[in-house]
C-alpha cells in the first residue's frame, strides 16, 4: 500500500534531514510522528521511526540536558482533528477551553496563567474535536516550543480579547510570533518560506459582551476579513458558542461520511471522517483495503440527491453522505 505521505509530513522529515542538533532531530521526529498518515502503508516507517527516536533520547538523556535547552511538548493528536489556540496573553484561551470540552485550565484575571499545553475534546455533533490551549504569544516573554506545538495542529484559533482598547496592536504582536516561528495563516503567499508551514486561521474575538468590544470588532473585521474569517463569542455568556463549534469543524476541512450493507440502515453516530474533496475510492480504502480494488460501484444518500443515485469511485462526497459500496 502507499504510503501517500502528506506535505507536512515531507517538510518535518527535510527540518529533520537539516537538523543539526539531538534535540531538533527528537523535535522534527516527534512532528514526523504525529502528522504521517496511520495506515497499514505506514507501518514499518512508524516502526523505524519510533526506534530512532528512542535511541536519540537514550543519547540525549546520556549526555545530559542543559539547563538552557527546550522542553519539547507533543500532544498526541485525538479526534477529527487538532486545532491549537493561540494569542496573546488574557485573550480567554483557557476559558474558551473549560467552555468547550471537559478539560479544566487555569482561568486567572493575570497574564501567563497557561505555562503547558492542556488538551481537551470538543463535541461538535456527533464528532469529537481536540483543542489545545497553549501560553500565550508574546514578544517579550516568548515559549520556545509552543511554535512547534503550533505546527502540529492541524488548524488554529487566534483568540483576542475584544475589551481589550490595545486589541489590534496585541492581535499583530501575536501575528509576528507566529511568522517568527515560521507559522503562516491565512492566503498562501506566493512563495512560502523554506521551512514555513501554511495553517487555516479563524480569528475568534472573545468577550464580546464587555464596553466597546462591537466596536473593536467592527475594526477587526476592516483590518483582517481578507485574511481569514472572524467570530465573535463571550464565554461568560456562551453567545457564539454553537457558531463556533461549526466554524471549527468548518475550518479542519473535513467531511463525514457514513457506509451501509444493502437493505439495512446507516449508522448515523460513528461517521468515517475525511479531508474535503475524498472521494468514493477514499472512503472504500478506509472500510477496508481490500475494497479498493474489488469496488464496482457505489449507491449514494446525501442532500440534493435523489437517493440510491449511483456513483462510481473518482465522486467526490460531501458532509453527511451516506454511501453504499458495491463489490
Amino acid at each position: 500500500m502507499p504510503a501517500n505521505l502528506t506535505p507536512q509530513y515531507l517538510e518535518a522529515e527535510q527540518r529533520f534531514k537539516d537538523a543539526k542538533t539531538t534535540p531538533e532531530k527528537i523535535a522534527a521526529l516527534e512532528e514526523m510522528l504525529s502528522v504521517i498518515p496511520k495506515h497499514k502503508g505506514t507501518e514499518k516507517m512508524r516502526a523505524e521511526m519510533r526506534r530512532r527516536l528512542s535511541r536519540l533520547k537514550e543519547e540525549k538523556g546520556k549526555r545530559g540536558a542543559t539547563k538552557h535547552s527546550a522542553p519539547v511538548y507533543l500532544v498526541e493528536r485525538e479526534g477529527a482533528g487538532q486545532v491549537g489556540l493561540a494569542g496573546p496573553p488574557n485573550s480567554g484561551k483557557s476559558s474558551l477551553v473549560r467552555r468547550l470540552t471537559h478539560a479544566t485550565p487555569e482561568v486567572a484575571d493575570y497574564p501567563f496563567t497557561t505555562r503547558l499545553p492542556l488538551p481537551g475534546m470538543m463535541r461538535f455533533e456527533n464528532i469529537q474535536i481536540q483543542l489545545v490551549d497553549l501560553p500565550p504569544l508574546h514578544p517579550e516573554f516568548p515559549e520556545p516550543w509552543v511554535p512547534q506545538a503550533l505546527r502540529n495542529a492541524d488548524a488554529l484559533l487566534l483568540v483576542v480579547d475584544l475589551g481589550d482598547a490595545a486589541v489590534l496592536e496585541r492581535l499583530t504582536e501575536a501575528l509576528a510570533q507566529l511568522e517568527q516561528g515560521k507559522i503562516i495563516v491565512g492566503p498562501p503567499p506566493a512563495e512560502l518560506p523554506r521551512g514555513a508551514v501554511l495553517k487555516p486561521a479563524l480569528l475568534v474575538g472573545n468577550q464580546c459582551d464587555r464596553p466597546r468590544a462591537r466596536e473593536n470588532f467592527e475594526a477587526l473585521r476592516e483590518l483582517w476579513q481578507e485574511r481569514f474569517p472572524l467570530l465573535a463569542v463571550s464565554m461568560e455568556t456562551g453567545e457564539g458558542e454553537e457558531k463556533l463549534r461549526r466554524a471549527v469543524f468548518d475550518l479542519l476541512g473535513i467531511v463525514r461520511v457514513y457506509t451501509k450493507a444493502p437493505g439495512k440502515k446507516a449508522d448515523l453516530t460513528a461517521p468515517f471522517v475525511l479531508a474535503r474533496g475524498a472521494t468514493v475510492q477514499d472512503v472504500a480504502e478506509r472500510v477496508h483495503k481490500d475494497f479498493v480494488a474489488r469496488l464496482k460501484f457505489a449507491r449514494l444518500w446525501g442532500a440534493g440527491k435523489f437517493e440510491g443515485q449511483m456513483v462510481h469511485r473518482d465522486h467526490k462526497v460531501e458532509d453527511n453522505d451516506i454511501l453504499e459500496l458495491h463489490v
